[in-house]
């Protein structure tokens, strides 16, 4: 029996308080340090709460017997049947790890979705994983990490010349909390240079390719997480983990067939991660489906107190349930009735795009328990969420690099222009953006949402403006056979519902369970493209989050 999620009318209000707040500490100056200002102390984890989220990792839902067809490649399975497999003694970490570093050895060297594999660190964890207690369903399960979070002792760039020698002290707190629960770390992946676009050179030589098409460099892989995004797609790890702040796990994720579920803004604490903007910074992961993007999140998620975005916030709810299909007579149904508003012009035309969309609502309307709700947007929607107000973001990017600015431009490199453009930002053009970031949230919680419980989205930057959750996931392909996806956002704290959509739609369909074909040999062969295209100082400032 599923319990109904609560009424989210008091969650709005408090919302709409907690951003209010959050607007003023960002500007009275209250960010999250630089690299250089870490202390060694590091984020506090208490035991306690580290045994509670052991706990909720060890759900039984966490666990799904493997499909056939992946039993013999330890490298197709998802968590959740790779989890059933070691919790029955039938395969080990070891074993897990070892099959990810041979696809690590034999194809990133086309792919190029690793900054630095720790391959020894790898073997030594997942051994010791063997010896110890069980932990869950995160218990040995190899994962990626964005290399814009700490992590202890390990080289951490953020793919930028400012922090090329940057060894952290301490991990971020998302990815001590990814330890506690038994994963085994594989290495730090490429991504946009300082978290701005997809991954290239801090010159802007692009570097990572799209899992689906190796060989086309000029296919988007999605950014800025491009490196985690890659590493999955291309089974080089078993999940990972990213930042977005303008689409940076829901661009790559749709881009590369991957469920990536940016959560609510604190649901996941930022504290040990290299940031971008106080107010739009989260944390999520980038994975095969929503259950392993639930197990993901009921580990990374949590109060956190070096983060206070992350303090006062609802209690998390059972996502792994959520994120559980839910059937009736053989046949599945949302486990919460869900309105599920559509936006003028979603499906309009018939490219590719429209017509997976078409079919996707089609499929979602055949599910028991959706209502599809044509919905209107907000008024002065278009002035409210274009680039005017969208750039005020630029004024917290640069705020906690002031000292950089000053002494040396060349270590922005090629996302110099962006961070230039929020060092001249006036503060009465901030303090006006704030205001209108409040507007609107105030109509999107009270008038969008009035009428759908989520929404069908086409931009993922309204929802990255206001801090609101966001899911994205593979709807179709193109003629050529690059993904298709689409997003779905949720009111505030509301990721259970998100995940219980997909999970149905998911149990449905079987677009989250294509995989992409291995790089031919003679791309292996050759290695990276010696003349690889180069993102000119122009169209990173364009495509920037």
């Amino acid at each position: 029996m599923s319990v109904e999620p609560l009424d989210r009318s008091v969650d709005r209000r408090a919302f709409l308080a907690r951003a209010a707040a959050l607007a003023v500490a960002s500007a009275a100056g209250a960010a999250v340090a630089a690299p250089t200002m870490a202390v060694a102390s590091g984020p506090l984890l208490a035991s306690p709460a580290a045994g509670n989220k052991n706990r909720a990792l060890d759900h039984p839902n966490a666990y799904v017997k493997p499909r056939p067809e992946a039993v013999a490649d330890p490298t197709e399975l998802t968590i959740a049947e790779a989890a059933w497999l070691i919790r029955a003694n039938k395969l080990t970490p070891e074993q897990l790890v070892e099959a990810y570093l041979a696809r690590i050895s034999a194809y990133d060297g086309i792919y190029q979705a690793f900054n630095l594999v720790l391959a020894d660190a790898a073997v030594a964890a997942a051994r010791d994983a063997a010896r110890g207690p069980r932990r869950g369903a995160l218990h040995g399960i190899p994962v990626v990490v964005k290399d814009n979070y700490y992590t202890e002792g390990v080289l951490t760039t953020a793919n930028s010349f400012l922090f090329k020698e940057f060894v952290p002290p301490y991990d971020a707190t998302a990815v001590a909390r990814l330890k506690a629960g038994g994963a085994v770390v594989l290495g730090k992946t490429q991504m946009g240079p300082l978290a701005t676009t997809r991954a290239t050179t801090p010159a802007g030589v692009i570097t990572t390719v799209n899992a689906w098409t190796p060989t086309n460099r000029n296919t988007d892989p999605g950014g800025s997480s491009t490196g985690t995004a890659t590493a999955v797609a291309g089974r080089m790890a078993a999940s990972g983990i990213g930042t977005q702040t303008g689409g940076s796990i829901t661009a790559p994720s749709n881009a590369q067939n991957l469920t990536g579920l940016k959560p609510t803004m604190g649901r996941v604490s930022a504290a040990g991660i290299i940031p971008l903007t106080y107010t739009r910074d989260h944390p999520g992961p980038l994975a095969r489906d929503a259950k392993d993007a639930a197990i993901m999140l009921t580990a990374m998620a949590g109060e956190d107190p070096a983060d206070p975005r992350s303090q006062g916030l609802p209690d998390m709810p059972d996502l792994i349930d959520a994120a559980t299909p839910v059937y009736q007579k053989n046949r599945v149904k949302l486990r919460w009735n869900t309105r599920i508003g559509v936006l003028p012009g979603f499906t309009n035309g018939t490219s590719a795009t429209a017509l997976a969309r078409q079919a996707y609502l089609a499929q979602l309307a055949a599910i028991p328990g959706v209502t599809l709700v044509d919905v209107s947007l907000p008024d002065e929607w278009s002035q409210l969420t274009g680039t005017t107000f969208n750039n005020i973001r630029l004024a917290e990017r640069s705020e906690p690099f002031m000292p950089y600015l000053r002494t040396d431009l060349r270590g922005f490199g090629v996302t110099l222009t962006s961070w230039l453009q929020g060092a001249l930002l006036g503060g009465n053009e901030f303090l006006t953006g704030q205001r209108a970031k409040l507007l609107l949230m105030e109509r999107v919680l009270n008038d969008l949402f009035d009428a759908c419980d989520v929404v069908a989205q086409t931009d993922p930057v309204p929802f990255d403006i206001l801090g609101l959750p966001e899911i994205a996931f593979p709807i179709g392909s193109t003629a050529a056979g690059v993904p298709i996806g689409t997003i779905l956002g949720g009111l505030p704290y509301a990721e259970d519902r998100l995940l219980s959509v997909v999970a149905a739609y998911q149990a449905s369909t079987d677009w989250h369970l294509r995989r992409p074909a291995d790089p031919p040999a003679a791309a292996r062969t050759l290695g990276p493209a010696a003349e690889a295209p180069r993102l000119t100082a122009e169209q990173v400032a364009e495509l920037t989050e």
